[in-house]
């Protein structure tokens, strides 16, 4: 691919040797090849070494043995869920919002930004360049939680967009959360303004983006989601929800609102390019219809679905009508190990139990949907997602000569289906975030002590202890 135009004395990085999968539009690989980064872009990428006469070259890497693809995006998670894991392990998801709202009523700051901490460092040691948090439980007198978020991401050096979350349904409105742990309906959106006109940068490379996220159907009323959706096209920015994720929501919105979820999301103003939604898994012909015919995207999260029972995505299905898609790892306490990475491998496999079978998702695709279709689906394909010239750098550099990768020729392959690969380099607007599987910019260890103190917090003021 040519070079673009970068200008002079900005400094740059160079990797040599390596295989590469720019998950372009014509899935351009090379066996061996090399990547410029001039500053935050990416200068140029192309087959053999590097062109000669570069000049400011900070950093030279020889790349031998590894795999270069674009960042990882994750397009959905709940961060404060890292410290209520491997609870209600046998539950579906009703039965586990029931069983573990009352511990996520008591959050507070302290352990919401730990537990972002942790999120985050997991999902950046593990490839991931582009974090996305859909945070919804706002206790009273819980402190600033949006801003312990964003903080964290900031610290952690990752590209990041709060999904701003709300509920206004609790317990005595037929919803399932405590009632303190919702908010008012003006008191949400008031509150998710102000989030926005705050954190909200709109710019190319920006590293802080805001959503507006009602919860789900089951934890908001109809005027949350039709007011939050005027809310977010009067500010311009996107908007995420969960949706269709099992078939009690199904029921759930048939009987309160004589609809489906996908009609109901429609009368309320939430189908739209600007628009994505968690799970997507019970989708008929016609839901993915208008999800096609409306740009409105997917974040998959095979793992959680699982872990809940709540079934096999159709995404073959929706990619094959031109649906967006990307991947989620979802919140840890539905996916206790907070890896995206993991997800590409899974999301292949589970997919092929449905219908499709073996043809439903081969290793490329599985890499698409985990870099491009979250770009896509977080409406920053034109700045990630893919090895292009002119593309910010937020690029991984996957070690593929291990023990775990020796016999597996193809590294494509090898990095989807075989074992988790290290990281040798992570790069995030042209910094580097992992270094030889390690965080550069945080100490793990540190983040470890402080996530078991806080989830030991929170158990005692949850159980009364």
């Amino acid at each position: 691919m040519a070079a673009t135009a970068v200008p002079e004395h900005v400094e740059r990085i160079v990797v040599e040797h390596c295989a590469i999968a720019t998950v372009d539009a014509d899935d351009t690989e090379y066996a061996s090849g090399h990547v410029v980064v001039a500053g935050n872009r990416i200068e140029s990428v192309g087959a053999g070494p590097a062109p000669g006469g570069l000049e400011n070259v900070v950093r030279r890497i020889d790349g031998t043995g590894h795999l270069v693809t674009p960042g990882l995006v994750n397009t959905h998670h709940h961060f404060y869920q890292w410290i209520t894991r491997g609870l209600a392990t046998d539950h579906n998801l009703f039965d586990w919002l029931v069983a573990l709202y009352p511990t996520w009523a008591r959050i507070d700051e302290p352990m919401v930004r730990a537990a972002a901490r942790g999120s985050l460092a997991m999902m950046a040691r593990g490839g991931v360049t582009t974090a996305m948090d859909h945070h919804y439980v706002y206790p009273r007198g819980a402190g600033d939680l949006s801003g312990a978020i964003i903080g964290a991401a900031r610290d952690m050096g990752v590209r990041f967009t709060l999904a701003r979350g709300s509920m206004d349904r609790g317990e005595t409105d037929g919803g399932l959360p405590p009632d303190f742990a919702v908010e008012t309906l003006d008191g949400a959106l008031a509150a998710t303004e102000a989030t926005v006109d705050a954190h909200h940068d709109p710019s190319f490379a920006a590293m802080t983006r805001i959503a507006v996220a009602p919860c789900s159907p089951f934890s908001i009323s109809t005027e949350l989601l039709r007011e939050g959706a005027e809310l977010a096209r009067r500010k311009g920015v996107r908007l995420h929800t969960h949706g269709s994720e099992t078939v009690e929501e199904e029921k759930f919105c048939r009987e309160l609102f004589g609809m489906g979820p996908t009609d109901y999301f429609a009368s309320t103003g939430w189908l739209g390019d600007d628009v994505w939604m968690a799970h997507c898994v019970h989708m008929n012909d016609s839901d993915i219809a208008a999800f096609a015919r409306t740009g409105t995207g997917v974040a998959h999260c095979p793992s959680s679905n699982a872990r809940l029972a709540a079934g096999i995505a159709r995404v073959p299905d929706m990619l094959a009508a031109g649906v967006p898609v990307g991947l989620g790892v979802d919140g840890t306490a539905s996916n206790e190990s907070g890896e995206l990475h993991t997800e590409l491998r899974n999301a292949l496999l589970v997919n092929r139990l449905g219908t499709h079978r073996e043809k439903a998702l081969n290793a490329r695709q599985a890499l698409r949907l985990a870099t491009y279709g979250g770009a896509r689906v977080l409406g920053r394909a034109d700045e990630i997602g893919s090895l292009e010239p002119g593309k910010l750098a937020d690029l991984v550099l996957w070690n593929m000569d291990t023990l775990a990768h020796a016999s597996i020729a193809d590294p494509v392959t090898a990095l989807v289906l075989g074992a988790a690969a290290p990281v040798t380099l992570s790069l995030v607007d042209g910094r580097p975030v992992v270094e030889d599987g390690r965080l550069v910019t945080a100490d793990e260890d540190a983040i470890a002590r402080a996530t078991r103190d806080e989830a030991r917090r929170l158990a005692r003021i949850a159980t009364g202890a």
